[in-house]
């Protein structure tokens, strides 16, 4: 018998699934059996069949913020999803559920809750998302990236954690990065980031002044899928990727100074990486807000200059103002996130996920789980 069983789950977005990569080596490396639950052909299935871990779809709806007339048939979806995910637990036996959000997520801690299977929960943004509200009585904790999310759960539940980082993340070589794009190391270089599916608005901005921030600065620019410029091809200050895997850990490890977007799943990178930013959130109307909120709290916190979309899109020049004020200024930016206690959340997920598991087991059988993989 191993340390005990952990079904994982999240998906929708990779960004739901980031964290469970994380933790997956680290609850292999104690010896815990793993298990994913997540949707018929969603991103999770392709990540996490690639990990080697047995992996078990249910069918999902998607919960929306906007009249769609799937809205209608979608209950139908989840309630379905609950069933199948009922019988994947009781298959699996496990000893705790955790859940990484999205709507994926729904059906699957609604039945380990009915099947009083314990569940921890990760919320990556600074207020619950639409399906962690759904969950959120169904928790024993809830880990959380920021400071001001207790406000929002259920009083006792909350823990600050910081969200898991990937290991593999804080390994970089600077050298390997450069030898990746080419860059000569004798300028700084400014790492430009919009997300899975990148950011026009950024791409825009950025290329806009590119001639003059190559002059200053070595440019990589992670642009999303379909977002290449052909026409910047080639240039010897500038390099663009569509999306990387291999070798992302070597581009932060050359970067000086980064522009992203404000997702929770990037940002706590930044701040485990200690790299300044600039961070533009998507705008209030094209998401329900969770973006500036978050961006907000790095800011408060003394970890990121905001620079808002609105600014940017009628003046590309105060973006390059803001690269210049803030790569003067980045060890300010760099002290702060050395002196909090939040970086890589990694251990501390895991042991509120251990605690919870070994507490709930003690209250179930009586005995304690055991200690080292046999």
């Amino acid at each position: 018998m191993g340390r005990g069983k952990v079904v994982l789950t999240g998906g929708g977005t990779a960004g739901h699934v980031t964290s469970n990569l994380a933790l997956i080596p680290r609850f292999l490396s104690e010896g815990y059996e793993l298990y994913y639950i997540g949707s018929y052909d969603g991103i999770e299935k392709r990540l996490i069949e690639a990990e080697g871990i047995p992996y078990y779809g249910v069918d999902t709806g998607k919960l929306r913020r906007y009249f769609d007339i799937r809205n209608f048939t979608d209950p139908i979806h989840v309630l379905r999803g609950e069933e199948e995910a009922k019988r994947h637990l009781k298959e699996i036996r496990p000893d705790i559920l955790f859940s990484k959000g999205g709507f994926v997520a729904v059906p699957v801690v609604w039945a380990a809750h009915r099947l009083q299977i314990p569940v921890v929960s990760h919320e990556s943004d600074m207020t619950p998302g639409l399906a962690n509200r759904l969950t959120l009585g169904c928790a024993e904790k809830i880990c959380c990236n920021f400071p001001e999310t207790a406000e929002h759960l259920p009083k006792g539940k909350a823990v600050l954690t910081g969200a898991p980082i990937r290991e593999k993340l804080l390994t970089g070589s600077r050298e390997a990065g450069l030898r990746m794009t080419g860059f000569s190391g004798m300028k700084p270089v400014l790492m430009v980031i919009g997300g899975s599916l990148g950011s026009v608005a950024i791409n825009n901005a950025v290329r806009k002044i590119l001639p003059k921030l190559s002059e200053q600065f070595d440019i990589i620019h992670l642009c999303g899928k379909g977002n290449l410029d052909p026409n910047l091809r080639g240039t010897s200050s500038y390099v663009q990727y569509e999306y990387i895997s291999d070798g992302l850990e070597h581009l932060y490890a050359a970067c000086d100074l980064a522009i992203s977007r404000a997702g929770a799943n990037v940002i706590c990178e930044l701040l485990a990486l200690k790299k300044a930013n600039i961070l533009i959130p998507l705008p209030k109307g094209a998401s329900r807000g969770d973006q500036i909120l978050n961006a907000a709290s790095f800011e408060k916190q003394g970890f990121s200059y905001v620079l808002p979309q609105e600014e940017v899109e009628a003046d590309t020049g105060r973006l390059f103002e803001a690269v210049e004020q803030v790569f003067r200024e980045r060890e300010k930016y760099v002290h702060a996130m050395r002196m909090s206690k939040q970086g890589n959340g990694l251990e501390a997920v895991f042991n509120v996920i251990v605690e919870v598991m070994e507490h709930e087991y003690l209250m179930r059988t009586g005995k304690t789980l055991p200690k080292t993989p046999s």
